[in-house]
């Protein structure tokens, strides 16, 4: 019986590599005929492959590691071949695991994740058919969309398939590794003229042109509120650290560091985000030591904040916004945004033409990632609930506030049956800290935009839910890879 298992297996493999020695042969042959420069392409694929297969955990830990550094190369499309060769991982995993009779790895949330990813493709065939509010024209955005949605589902997956084979706590830590090419770049841009600096970190033209340092750094990310969410990430993470070590000394000054990097960002919004974190933090076990470590680190944010003329220029710009002058009105606000290059009063028209954009589709809306065509500013929603709503339409609003619920859910249980203080518990209560920071800062910016924060966010949300009472194999070279399988 054993041995007649054996055979298929051997059968089922040798057809999958048939059938894989073919496709590589074939695309082999058309790139050749394109260029014979691109004969590489099929070679370093293969070698990714072994790579992948032979060195599972240690290659998918790389390739989280990576992820951190590939934005400025949005560009070129790194990041996106980065998501679709990743999906591709995963799903050839997924398949030689079950050929290969090993059980693949999930959980509950990973079926409702799915299952909510696969929802989201309604919006992408609906397009073509007429169902929404814009043509076939906006298909590729909606497509493109979708993928960066599947991706995360695919993060989570292989992270799944980790367990009891790396510590939690191991993983988590090796993350950090994931802050070392951002912060290096954004050292350079902190540091250094941005005559200096080549074009692509370079945060604008205007810049390109100064001879003073950029005035707003975002490191490997596309944008310095991307980068500034993805530094909100890590800080948590090492408050974390903070709280799971003995040696503190090191994660404390890493959090300075951190802390100093972020303020460097100049974003507002994600300022209010780091207050949110830290009182969510530490108000349910709030003693002298906690209190004194949320002011310290609020005060160091504020003290950097104001000390730049840009800084305070973004606090003094609050008084001429319908928030905190009562003699201005909303379409006082709408009107003065066309000219006093005023962010918040920019913000206030934009929230008012997605409105009305919404109402002329108001069941299914335009489509995923339309956001940014369906006003006359032409520009994303900043604010990723109404964009929710007119690209989802009610439907998909009601879509996206499933997730949300899922998620607070899903951490609020971990929290309550994991053992009273312990590593899981402390990594738990993190991410709704951070969870609550991310709910507030998508009232006035485009976070759901922010592909690098989910990334690691969902990788995150997939570790908590681990047995962290496991211990992993001693021996890893014990754990047969499907490429092993086939040598035993």
């Amino acid at each position: 019986m054993l041995t007649n298992k054996r055979s298929s297996r051997y059968s089922s493999l040798g057809f999958l590599v048939g059938v894989f020695g073919i496709g590589i042969g074939l695309l082999t042959g058309f790139l050749v005929g394109v260029s014979p420069l691109l004969i590489g392409l099929p070679i370093f694929a293969v070698a990714v492959l072994v790579w992948f297969f032979a060195q599972f955990e240690q290659a998918v830990i790389g390739l989280l590691v990576l992820r951190s550094a590939l934005d400025t190369f949005s560009a070129q499309q790194l990041p996106a071949a980065f998501a679709v060769g990743l999906d591709g991982l995963a799903l050839l995993y997924v398949i030689v695991s079950l050929l290969t009779g090993q059980a693949v790895k999930v959980d509950k949330f990973w079926w409702f994740f799915a299952g909510w990813v696969a929802l989201q493709a309604m919006w992408v065939v609906l397009l073509p058919l007429g169902g929404l509010g814009l043509d076939s024209t906006y298909l590729f955005e909606g497509v493109r969309e979708w993928t960066r949605l599947f991706s995360w589902l695919m993060v989570y997956l292989l992270v799944m398939q980790l367990q009891g084979k790396v510590k939690p706590q191991t993983l988590i830590t090796t993350l950090f590794l994931s802050l070392v090419i951002p912060l290096t770049v954004a050292s350079m841009q902190m540091f250094l003229p941005a005559s200096l600096l080549p074009s692509f970190l370079v945060q604008s033209s205007v810049d390109a042109g100064s001879l003073e340092p950029a005035s707003r750094i975002r490191g490997t990310l596309g944008h310095p509120s991307s980068f500034a969410t993805f530094l909100l990430l890590f800080i948590g993470f090492t408050c974390w650290k903070i709280r799971d070590t003995r040696n503190r000394a090191p994660w404390l000054f890493l959090l300075a560091i951190l802390t100093v990097f972020f303020v460097s960002t100049k974003a507002l919004t994600m300022t209010a985000m780091l207050f949110v974190f830290v009182f969510v933090m530490i108000a349910p076990k709030l003693n002298l030591l906690n209190l004194m470590g949320g002011i310290l680190l609020l005060g160091l944010v504020i003290l950097l904040f104001t000390s730049t003329d840009f800084g305070r220029e973004r606090l003094g710009s609050l008084s001429d916004t319908p928030l905190l002058n009562p003699h201005m009105d909303m379409w006082r606000a709408i009107l003065l945004s066309w000219t006093d290059g005023n962010s918040f009063n920019w913000r206030i028209a934009q929230w008012h033409f997605i409105w009305e954009a919404w109402k002329n589709a108001p069941l299914f809306g335009y489509g995923l990632s339309t956001a940014s065509y369906v006003t006359v500013l032409q520009n994303e929603a900043h604010n990723d609930y109404l964009r929710a709503l007119v690209e989802g339409g009610i439907v998909g609003f009601m879509t996206f506030l499933s997730l949300i619920a899922a998620q607070v859910y899903r951490l609020v249980h971990i929290m309550f049956t994991s053992p009273k203080n312990s590593s899981q518990q402390n990594f738990c209560f993190i991410l709704i800290a951070l969870l609550s920071a991310i709910l507030l800062g998508m009232f006035t910016d485009n976070i759901w935009k922010h592909t690098t924060l989910f990334f690691y966010w969902w990788l995150s949300l997939s570790v908590v839910g681990w047995d962290w009472n496991q211990t992993p194999p001693s021996d890893t070279k014990n754990y047969q890879t499907p490429v092993r399988f086939l040598r035993s």
